[in-house]
Order: structure tokens, then sequence, then C-alpha cells
């Protein structure tokens, strides 16, 4: 297995392009499917736990009940969980507190890591997997002298679950091994995580809670990592960073019966998954690269940003791929969604194609 070498690169990609840009001033007309956050949620029960949590507002955020209910749902201390404002502010403070000298990340994936570690000043190099390869990573492609290697696992927006055991090879004395699983917890038995692991040098583990529980709006996350990581990261942080109800929402998706409801809708999106790969394998004009794991689908197709605007024009937003380095305009994202949309959006991808191909 091959993927290209990492090399100093300069920012042709829009890195700041996100999947809500496909939808953002439609009026609801557009069925989304470029944006990862599952459908139908906040589920009632957790929106009553945060609206219960306005009477609190008055008083300053006391975030040590949610830390302490995050480190225990992964067996670990409180030195080595930190509360964020989503997954995307623990980017900005490991860019930001960390010193890196050499940082790599491994494309394509979410590209705000890399946008973090412009906007702090450094040059970033690039890893960037191959579809050809399945878009598998192989720890010999990242340079021996990067001091901080960022990964997703399972990877956006590739749908790419890659081994522990590749990833932990990684890791070495010296080295911050970021590895972003913002959508774990959307792969049944959370296989391959490496949260809750004190074995790996330099790890540091990125969770989000905003994909299954429908929180983009609320803005939570975690850090899991060596309580000298933690210290580094902390200190970067503004007072207070994470509000009232975010803390309560936190605490209340570490709840048992909150990460039954999770696993539940894990393994109900790899049925829904599993429908629309079926679906799109019925296409000879789709490519489906690498072996689909996470709430989304890369697809390659000739014409793709026709195809995407085709689909707009049909009711369906889908986020295009040339954003993401390693990818151009014939890659799209398909969020996964119910076995009744799923089968809508075949049949719009069926005119789309058709309308392309004339």
């Amino acid at each position: 297995m091959a993927a290209t070498c990492a090399v100093a690169t300069v920012q042709p990609h829009d890195l700041r392009h996100h999947g809500d840009a496909e939808v953002r001033g439609d009026g609801g007309a557009l069925v989304d499917l470029a944006v990862n956050v599952r459908a139908h949620t906040p589920p009632d029960w957790l929106k009553q736990r945060i609206a219960a949590s306005l009477d609190g507002l008055g008083s300053y955020p006391d975030g040590r009940s949610a830390r302490a209910a995050v480190a225990a749902r992964h067996g670990l201390p409180v030195g080595r969980v930190l509360l964020t404002a989503g997954a995307a502010e623990a980017f900005v403070l490991i860019a930001r507190a960390l010193g890196a000298r050499r940082p790599v990340v491994v494309h394509p994936q979410f590209t705000e890591p890399e946008a973090a570690l412009r906007d702090a000043g450094h040059t970033v190099e690039r890893v960037v997997l191959r579809a050809a390869d399945g878009f598998r990573l192989d720890p010999e492609a990242v340079p021996e002298e990067a001091d901080l290697v960022v990964v997703g696992n399972p990877t956006n927006p590739t749908s790419v679950l890659h081994p522990a055991a590749v990833l932990t090879a990684l890791a070495r004395p010296g080295r911050i091994l970021v590895v972003d699983e913002a959508f774990m917890d959307v792969v049944p038995g959370e296989r391959e995580a490496l949260a809750g692991r004190t074995d790996v040098p330099g790890l540091v583990v990125l969770r989000s809670l905003t994909k299954t529980w429908g929180l983009a709006g609320l803005r939570i996350g975690y850090v899991l990592a060596e309580p000298r990581v933690i210290a580094k990261l902390a200190a970067a942080q503004p007072l207070w960073p994470v509000s009232t109800p975010a803390l309560v929402a936190a605490e209340a998706c570490m709840a048992p019966a909150a990460l039954e409801e999770a696993e539940a809708a894990a393994r109900q999106i790899a049925v829904d998954r599993a429908h629309l790969l079926a679906g799109l394998a019925e296409f000879e004009e789709i490519t489906v690269s690498g072996v689909a794991q996470g709430p989304f689908v890369l697809i390659r197709v000739a014409g793709g940003a026709e195809v995407r605007a085709r689909l707009r024009s049909l009711g369906f937003a889908v986020r295009r791929g040339d954003t993401f380095p390693g990818l151009d305009d014939s890659w799209l994202r398909l969020a996964v969604r119910d076995r009744a949309t799923t089968g809508s959006l075949l049949q719009a991808l069926d005119h789309a194609l058709a309308l392309t191909a004339r």
C-alpha cells in the first residue's frame, strides 16, 4: 500500500468551508444530506435537561460535575479530561498551546485542524491518502520527524475506520498524536476507539457531542490526554469556555441510558448505510472508495459539481468534496439517512445523472 509523501503545501482548498454552507439560506426547502448531524435530534429528554438548566444562567458555569462524568464514562482520572466548546475549539488550543515544530495532517480529513494550525503560524505538511488504496493509512508515510500528527477516525469525509493498531503505530516519544474521534460513537461498539487508552505516549483524543446528539449550536466536546497536555490546553482557554447548558448536556450524554441510546442509533445507522450503499452500487457512474463506517458515504462521479447542482435543484443538499485536500469536484459526501429519505435521494440521483449525461 502506498500513500503520497508528506510535503509542505500551499493552501489551495477552502479549509473553512463546512457542510452547513450547502443548506444555509434555503429556508428549509432542501433535504439536508450535507451535514453529518444525526436527524431528529436532540431528543426530547435532552432538550428538557438543557431547558431546565436555563434557571441557572445567573451563575458562572461550573464544569466539575460534567468533567467527572466524562472521566467516569471513559474510565479515566479527571485530570485527563478537558471540556471544550466543541472539538473545533480543541483544534485551536492544540495549535496554539503545544508548540509543534513540524505538524503533519493526514488528509483527506476534516479541515479545521489544518486551518487552526495555519492560523497559529505553523507550516503544515500533509500526508494525502489515495482512493486507490481505499484511503487506508500506512504509518510509514508519516515523516519520522513529525512532532504533531492529526488524523480522524472514522475519518470525515472518507468514512474510513482505521485500525487502532495502525494509529498507535504512529505514537513515539516526543510526538503528540491527535486522533479526532468525533464520529466514533456512531460506530457500533466503538471498535478501534482509542478514548480511554493511557498506554499510548503523546495520545490526544478528541470527542464531540455534536453529531449524535444534534448539539452543533450548543458547542460541546472534550479532550482526553495526559494531565500535562491537558494543563497546557486549559491554560490557553478563556475563562468559562463552556456554557452551563452545554455542561448539563455533556453530563446527561454520559449517563448509561444515553450511551445505550447512542449505541442503538449507531446500529441503526449501520443498517441505513448498508441500504444507501446497495442503492449506490446500482449506478455504474458512481464509485465508492474505501469501506464506509461512519454516518456518511464518500462517492466519486464524473461531473460531480454539475450533479451536486442538479441534486440541489431537485431538493437535496449534498457536501462538495473539492474543499478537502486530496479530493476534487468529482467527489461528493452523502449523509446517511433513513430508508425513505435514501429512496428519494436515489431517485433524484438517477434523474440528475441522466440530465448530466445529456
